[in-house]
């Protein structure tokens, strides 16, 4: 469903991706882990064509997405579906009016379609009872399965879910984890989880890449993971404080700071 082959991208001078190559084969969910800042979420934006590699190549569906002019990004979006960090509601929509939003502006339905969409997805969720409260009427995890009923309302073939589980009560995130599960087979959806939460990962997925530095460091099963002897891999797959992930970020040079040379 997606490659990404050789891809480099940087922030100014910081190069965040440094090569990096992965698949995400088709009907499956594939979780993305890695400490905070590795490209993670950078990765997300460059197979939704929001960012362009600065060398490599990134494809959806056999379609190379960094090369699309913008009506045929706009149609290839159409069947991708995303679930924002923090959920990204918008505050002065309803729930209702947040779930319809992406069929109105994309798809030319009825209402009465619409609202029976709007209203299945919800009932998936557990939340066809909240649809006229507004966002700031919400718990945390209610807005994560709001967010997540807008994410596959049209039922994409691509659903990506951008750290669904932080912040969330262990309840809450459990839910969430097993609706991600659910749909995804229900639907005949892939799904792409972007995430630091490796617990919950492991029980979740099909296939997990662990990127560090730039590029991927360790790809497999969840059971292959867990026996990785890859240093980077078995620190992060078992949350050890000590090895080659540091916790400091690097500073950049006293001149670089103050943009002198």
């Amino acid at each position: 469903m997606v490659e990404i082959s050789g891809v480099r991208f940087n922030y100014g001078e910081r190069e965040v991706l440094k090569g990096l190559n992965l698949k995400i084969p088709r009907g499956k969910v594939v979780a993305i882990l890695g400490a905070s800042g590795c490209g993670k979420s950078t990765l997300l934006r460059l197979i939704g064509g929001q960012d362009r590699p600065a060398q490599g190549t990134v494809t959806f569906d056999g379609q190379p997405v960094h090369e699309l002019d913008a009506d045929s990004l706009y149609q290839l979006r159409r069947r991708m579906g995303m679930m924002f960090q923090a959920g990204g509601l918008f505050t002065d929509l309803s729930v209702y009016e947040n779930i319809a939003f992406p069929l109105r502006e994309n798809f030319d339905l009825p209402e009465g379609l619409i609202r029976s969409l709007i209203l299945m997805k919800l009932h998936v969720v557990g939340l066809r009872g909240a649809r006229d409260l507004m966002p700031s009427e919400l718990s945390g995890g209610m807005a994560r399965r709001v967010a997540l009923a807008r994410a596959i309302v049209h039922d994409p073939m691509l659903a990506m879910y951008d750290e669904p589980f932080a912040g969330l009560d262990p309840i809450s995130l459990n839910v969430i984890a097993d609706l991600i599960r659910q749909l995804n087979d229900a639907l005949g959806t892939t799904s792409i989880i972007v995430t630091y939460d490796v617990s919950e990962s492991l029980k979740l997925v099909d296939y997990l890449y662990v990127i560090a530095d730039g590029v991927v460091v360790g790809a497999g099963t969840p059971e292959e993971m867990l026996a990785s002897d890859n240093p980077v891999v078995h620190q992060f797959v078992h949350s050890e404080p000590d090895g080659p992930i540091p916790f400091h970020y690097p500073a950049l040079p006293i001149a670089a700071q103050f943009g002198l040379k």
